[in-house]
């Protein structure tokens, strides 16, 4: 087979990996693998492929880097409130257990309610911060 083939046949493969990753990455790479087929098709040698094939990969694969394109967004779920609606919500707590902790009714239930570091354990209108387990984590509405 010709070389153009073989960079052909490398790209396809690249594609087919890349859509079961679900990354940006390999879809660079096989672009490179394909403009290094085209290079070849057109007659260029086996050191113009490589070369063309290891600047088009570099090049590309840093600029996804760079620029954070295809990564995904991590975030801290007990934290994000459009995975926890009751992130953000107030609550009212009348009294402190121990000056971290408190028992409070929300949404019809009895919940544990745990203080934020640096927050003063007094008696008013908290807002939901973050979800552990089945405790609120507060502070204290400014």
């Amino acid at each position: 087979m010709q070389d153009s083939t073989w960079w052909f046949v490398v790209a396809f493969v690249i594609v087919i990996l890349e859509l079961l990753t679900g990354t940006f990455y390999l879809l660079v790479l096989s672009l490179a693998a394909a403009a290094a087929g085209a290079a070849a098709w057109l007659g260029g040698s086996g050191a113009v492929q490589l070369v063309l094939a290891a600047v088009i990969g570099t090049v590309g694969v840093f600029t996804l880097h760079r620029f954070r394109i295809g990564r995904p967004h991590v975030t801290d779920s007990q934290r994000d409130p459009n995975i926890n609606l009751d992130i953000g919500q107030t609550i009212q707590v009348d009294t402190w257990n121990d000056g971290r902790t408190a028992r409070v009714m929300y949404r019809g239930a009895a919940w544990d309610v745990e203080l934020a570091a640096g927050m003063e354990a007094v008696a008013g209108q908290f807002r939901i911060i973050e979800l552990r387990g089945s405790r609120l984590i507060v502070q204290a509405l400014k």
